[in-house]
């Protein structure tokens, strides 16, 4: 499966200058949203994860992912795994689970995002679930932007990837884009000015 391919006919791999969720700016944009618009695409590549993780033998009770970007990836992995799927969501700036969702003790929990970048949503709300009783046993993602190393991928872990080292984390391709400090990018220096537009910008 091309995943590159799936998201550039989707128009889903921009080229510009953004704004990413870290501050960071790149010339680059993975827009999730555009590929998983159709149901058919997102069953597809959730189903191409799940068989990663079902070949793993990792054992999974629920599936949770932080909101807004995760939660169709996180739905359809769920459905794929058949198992339960929850959310988190911020409230005033920070992760809660909300809704009658309930977490039981050392009930294994697989977080899952669109696209994992330092994973600092991901533990964000995987921190939510532990403080629940859950066992957080996995990570995975559509895309993987290289900074933390994922099942059956030889990038090494970078310094800012804040992904646990001790569970796993798969993902269906590595995306390795550059990205700058807003004090250090070339794009700004040429004069263009970024652009925010994930879920938490536009």
């Amino acid at each position: 499966m091309d995943i590159k391919k799936i998201y550039m006919d989707a128009d889903a791999l921009l080229e510009g200058h953004f704004k990413l969720s870290s501050g960071n700016h790149s010339q680059f944009y993975l827009q999730s949203a555009k590929v998983l618009e159709d149901p058919k695409t997102a069953k597809l590549l959730a189903e191409a994860l799940a068989e990663q993780i079902k070949t793993s033998g990792l054992k999974i009770d629920t599936v949770c992912a932080p909101a807004l970007g995760g939660l169709i990836a996180g739905f359809a992995l769920a459905q794929a795994l058949d198992v339960r799927f929850i959310f988190a969501e911020r409230v005033d700036g920070v992760m809660n689970i909300r809704r009658g969702f309930e977490v039981s003790k050392d009930e294994k929990v697989l977080m899952c995002e669109d696209i994992i970048t330092t994973g600092g949503s991901a533990m964000e709300a995987a921190a939510v679930v532990k403080s629940l009783g859950g066992k957080i046993v996995g990570v995975a993602a559509l895309a993987n932007r290289g900074f933390c190393k994922r099942e059956n991928s030889d990038i090494k872990t970078k310094s800012n990837c804040k992904l646990p080292q001790d569970i796993p984390f798969f993902a269906l391709a590595d995306f390795t884009f550059e990205m700058y400090s807003p004090d250090t990018c070339p794009l700004c220096r040429d004069g263009s000015e970024a652009i925010k537009p994930g879920s938490r910008g536009n």
